[in-house]
């Protein structure tokens, strides 16, 4: 049977190249970069190239790009860093009530232990985020402002430009941070020309390994590290380096620049044609925004319940999902938050492309989808 893999928005499958990279790191170039002799000098020298990789790809500088075990680690490491350094002038974090959960969490964290004040602003129904709306709330007190570039759900790009601007001309002295994790290699963006301060990425989101990804802080962005250690990273992220899966990353980076343009456009004729199929079926409903991401896709048909749908999917060979790999089956939050009805959110189906995927494949999620509306029992949901 064949596997059509519809869920890239929870993790992609390595590039056999990239692998081929980290392997030939940890066989042949296996050094400790901190180690002064030929083979900790080389280590050194390669992931220094990585970390140039990754800066051109997101339009930084080298210097600020560190590397961590990826955006989880990352987005803890910007929220809890910018708080802990800078809480004397404020305690208030502003950031949308449609994060992903590594952003909630530490929120949540600083709300309940250290009494940080934080504003959560909701979505408009689409999805999206009304940089107005957000950038409102911005006060001489908000020391954060956090906001997803493309949301992993439902797609919706966020205008961080627009809310950089805003926010720092409320209050100049506020730091505004991204997690683009959904955002790199479908939008085409540049941290310098957004102005956030910080941001989030992931390799695994992009054909690179689990446990690499990278935080970007701006120069100049005082933040205080989580943990303390031989100083690697220049003291942010202590521990010897993942060099192998740094490598890697830095070379899905690359490819991943290198064809944006071209997968862009592949992504908006799989999108149209997902749309095109969806109107065929009267009792499915969008539930993403016209102008999202192009490879995201959320959809609902009330009456069958997410979980039943993806196994029936699934004992056929395809695979989607019902909304973040995170939240493990549980309704989703940014469904919840947009106002749907109880049905459409019990129902949701997530389908998020990657290059390899092809009309052919959508055409046989539809065929699938419409045989487990004949064979599959109604829920009241």
């Amino acid at each position: 049977m064949r596997e059509i893999y519809l869920d890239n928005a929870a993790t992609t499958p390595v590039d056999p190249a990239v692998a081929q990279v980290a392997v030939q790191v940890m066989e042949e170039m296996y050094g400790n970069p901190s180690s002064l002799h030929k083979k900790g000098l080389e280590a050194q020298l390669l992931l220094e190239k990585a970390r140039e990789q990754m800066a051109d790809a997101l339009g930084c500088q080298p210097e600020e790009v560190y590397f961590t075990s990826g955006a989880t680690e990352s987005n803890n490491i910007a929220i809890q860093g910018v708080f802990a350094a800078h809480r004397r002038r404020g305690n208030t974090l502003i950031s949308t009530a449609v994060e992903h959960s590594s952003v909630r969490s530490p929120l949540q964290m600083l709300a309940q232990q250290q009494n940080a004040n934080v504003v959560l602003v909701g979505p408009q129904p689409d999805g999206s985020i009304d940089p107005d709306q957000l950038c409102r709330e911005v006060t001489g007190d908000t020391l954060l402002v956090s906001c997803n570039l493309v949301n992993s759900e439902v797609g919706a790009v966020c205008d961080l430009a627009a809310i950089a601007r805003q926010a720092k001309k409320r209050n100049p002295k506020v730091l505004v941070h991204t997690d683009g994790v959904q955002a790199f290699g479908k939008v085409d963006f540049s941290l310098k020309k957004l102005g956030v301060d910080l941001a989030s990425f992931s390799g695994h989101k992009f054909h690179a390994p689990k446990g690499i990804g990278v935080l970007y802080v701006k120069k100049g962005v005082r933040i205080q590290p989580l943990c303390y250690g031989g100083g690697q990273e220049r003291g942010l992220r202590p521990g010897t380096e993942n060099v192998p899966l740094a490598c890697a990353m830095g070379a899905a980076a690359a490819a991943a620049k290198e064809k944006l343009s071209q997968h862009r456009a592949h992504y908006a004729a799989l999108r149209a044609h997902f749309l095109e199929k969806a109107e065929q079926i009267p009792q499915l409903c969008i539930n993403m925004p016209s102008d999202g991401a192009p490879n995201i896709c959320n959809i609902s048909v009330p009456g069958y319940r997410s979980e039943t749908m993806i196994h029936f999917l699934a004992e056929r060979g395809i695979y989607v999902s019902g909304g973040s790999a995170c939240s493990k089956g549980a309704d989703s939050h940014v469904l919840t938050a947009m106002g749907l009805p109880r049905n459409r959110i019990k129902s949701a189906l997530r389908l998020t492309f990657s290059p390899r995927n092809t009309l052919e494949e959508i055409d046989a999620f539809f065929d699938a989808l419409v045989q487990g509306m004949n064979q599959i029992t109604r829920s009241n949901d």
